[in-house]
């Protein structure tokens, strides 16, 4: 039998991911209910950092050998520049790795540089490990193909050398893409949408919706401020927040959190968990902040709202916990559809907050009345290549879809972006909803 030290480093790697793992699954089923919050909070967030770096070390050992061992026998390997690129990559790796940690200890009213490089540099390591694989791929494709197996030659040494070049060059540029498109202000897409027995005395109402926030290591202040000014601008009727608002604890983060004070929408500002409010252990405290500002958590509730013209008529806008507090135990919490529409009949049209595509999913197998569901979640991948995995994971992905004769599902592709300041075939929006009778 192979001792534990005769496993190669990555076998070593998925072993302690695996033990991180399950001691993850324990916390949430044992220890929930024996610890406070803030113990809970840290030890989770923690387990979180170290389960995904011990995840990343074997995509970083892969990187390691692609772009620097692979050179160490060329006539470079002792020069001056080879030392540097070796730091490079180096530090690059140690930035990215160091990425999720900053959740922990480097949350402000505005993002600390070492944040925004951390996050940037796991950006580009993700892009940089789907290249080198694409390209790996395509080599063996190749050789298999030429039939020529794995015989050495001066052309196979050329290509092991073209690959890690041609996979960096990629990133690099990718990078700097993705860097400018998250850095302007999101796009403002306006959607028309018809409701189902919405009062015609209520038609051309409009909702803002805005999703995926993310306040915390790397969006603070200003961008908020920036997104507070372009919703004003609209002069909507409601303005509706769909979950993910923020990474970080109520308490840390509050003056960063001042300028959804201004809003004010005359039928009201709402608000519903996603999955990160519930990895921040702190959502009572958020929902007292909230109210503070004069915006209502939907908390498996709804409210009516009711025509500016007439006080007859009126819709019913529900909103349903993020189905992540099932998952995370979170006591107090959970999606529960039915609390959420109690007193919402299919004699007046029903418009639900959910954050999560799959939650509106599920909404609609248990009530199929629904007429309209805004959610978020996807960021429309964010950056490639996640895009791909954010379409297969979610039934519906991004933008307006119809469900039967009467259902409407958006999903936004978020206002901001997580973590990560880039966005690679997706582009951050602030969605405009007029509904029509």
């Amino acid at each position: 039998m192979i001792s534990f030290k005769q496993l190669p480093i990555e076998a070593k790697a998925a072993v302690a991911a695996g033990v991180v793992f399950f001691s993850m699954m324990l916390s949430r089923s044992y220890l929930a209910e024996k610890l406070d919050f803030r113990t809970r909070r840290w030890l989770l967030r923690l387990q979180m950092a170290l389960f995904v770096n011990t995840l990343m070390l074997m995509g970083s050992l892969h990187v390691w050998r692609s772009t620097v061992t692979t050179f160490t026998r060329s006539s470079a390997a002792s020069s001056f520049c080879f030392m540097l690129w070796k730091i490079a990559v180096f530090m690059f790796l140690a930035l990215a790795h160091s990425s999720f940690f900053t959740l922990l200890f480097l949350v402000a009213e505005e993002p600390y540089f070492f944040s925004l490089a951390a996050y940037t540099c796991l950006g580009a390591y993700i892009i940089l490990i789907f290249f080198l694989f694409t390209l790996g791929s395509v080599e063996q494709a190749y050789k298999f193909l030429a039939g020529r197996g794995a015989k050495a030659g001066t052309g196979n040494k050329n290509r092991t050398a073209l690959k890690p070049v041609l996979a960096v060059l990629l990133t690099v540029v990718l990078t700097v893409v993705g860097l400018l498109n998250a850095s302007q202000p999101p796009t403002v897409n306006s959607v028309e949408i018809p409701v189902h027995k919405l009062p015609s005395t209520m038609n051309n109402l409009k909702v803002v919706l805005l999703s995926d926030i993310h306040l915390g290591p790397t969006v603070g202040k200003t961008k908020l401020a920036m997104i507070v000014k372009m919703v004003k601008a609209l002069k909507p009727d409601i303005t509706v927040i769909v979950g993910d608002l923020t990474d970080a604890e109520a308490k840390i983060i509050r003056p960063a959190v001042e300028p959804l004070g201004e809003l004010d929408s005359p039928l009201g500002t709402y608000f519903v968990t996603g999955n990160h409010e519930y990895y921040t252990s702190d959502v009572s405290n958020w929902f007292e902040l909230l109210k503070s500002f004069n915006i209502q958590p939907l908390h498996n509730e709804n409210v009516k709202i009711v025509s500016p013209k007439s006080t007859s008529d009126w819709f019913c806008l529900a909103g349903v916990d993020d189905i992540e507090a099932d998952v995370l135990r979170y006591l107090g919490h959970g999606m529960d559809l039915k609390k959420a529409l109690r007193g919402c009949s299919s004699e007046h049209a029903i418009v639900l907050l959910a954050h999560q595509p799959i939650a509106a999913k599920w909404a609609l197998q248990e009530r199929p009345d629904i007429n309209l569901i805004l959610s978020g979640h996807t960021h429309g991948g964010q950056i490639f290549p996640l895009n791909a995995g954010a379409y297969l994971l979610n039934p519906f992905f991004v933008g307006l879809y119809k469900v039967g004769q009467n259902t409407f599902v958006y999903v936004s592709p978020g206002t901001m972006y997580y973590g990560i300041p880039m966005r690679l075939g997706s582009r951050a929006e602030i969605t405009e909803i007029i509904l029509r009778s």
